[in-house]
């Protein structure tokens, strides 16, 4: 298969999984290099700009979050944590520190595939609606940023201001896991013992709004414990 545009770095120390995500990543079209320790890695990242990482945290060297803190300084590029770390305060603490993505390992070939081309898709879309205004499409839900209009179908949706405005959080944010610290410090401000079951409430409010039945994941999925994707 010929390669595509896309360019991915591995940031991984088990040589075994290092090769086989090669070996997918290549039979999917995408260009790849790799590194076994964080320091090598960031060296790859500032000398190759790949469209993409896939990093592991239990690197030899420094922890993974290491690598995520010194790119999130000057870069958006997607992160994809690949991990043995399944404690559900170890994937909110990547997230919070600028993951875009969480997959535990053991992990599936088309899973990882699809979550790259979701990342990848959302990174090269131009949309900034928060500076620039303009509409955000998805399937038949539309969000007019500039009115503060949200409308399925054609038909206008009454949303109070705060579900518009997690609305509007999480469709600037399509296609990431935003954990419920995040979403709740920049609705409301500031954590108390109250506020994920008062972020819950809101958003099962607005995908009632929206037509949304229980397990309905056309808009939004719950990564539970988590956040909100």
């Amino acid at each position: 298969m010929g390669y595509n545009k896309f360019k991915i770095l591995i940031v991984e120390d088990d040589r075994i999984i290092s090769t086989s995500l090669q070996t997918i990543l290549e039979a999917g079209g995408y260009r790849v290099i790799s590194a076994e320790r964080c320091m090598q890695g960031l060296m790859l990242f500032s000398s190759h700009q790949p469209d993409l990482v896939i990093l592991d945290l239990g690197l030899p060297d420094e922890d993974g979050e290491y690598f995520l803190q010194q790119v999130r300084l000057e870069s958006n590029t997607p992160i994809l944590i690949l991990s043995s770390r399944s404690d559900e305060q170890d994937k909110v603490s990547a997230l919070d520190l600028g993951a875009n993505d969480y997959i535990t390992k053991p992990f599936g070939s088309e899973e990882l595939l699809a979550r790259i081309r979701a990342a990848l898709r959302i990174s090269h879309r131009s949309l900034q609606p928060a500076a620039t205004g303009g509409v955000f499409q998805l399937a038949d839900l539309t969000i007019d940023y500039d009115r503060r209009i949200v409308s399925l179908g054609g038909e206008r949706i009454h949303l109070t201001q705060t579900e518009y405005n997690i609305l509007a959080l999480l469709s600037h944010n399509t296609g990431k896991v935003m954990t419920y610290s995040k979403i709740i410090c920049q609705i409301w401000g500031s954590l108390d013992d109250g506020s994920v079951k008062k972020l819950q409430v809101n958003m099962a409010n607005i995908r009632r709004k929206l037509g949304c039945s229980p397990g309905d994941n056309r808009f939004f999925v719950n990564e539970l414990g988590v956040g909100y994707r």
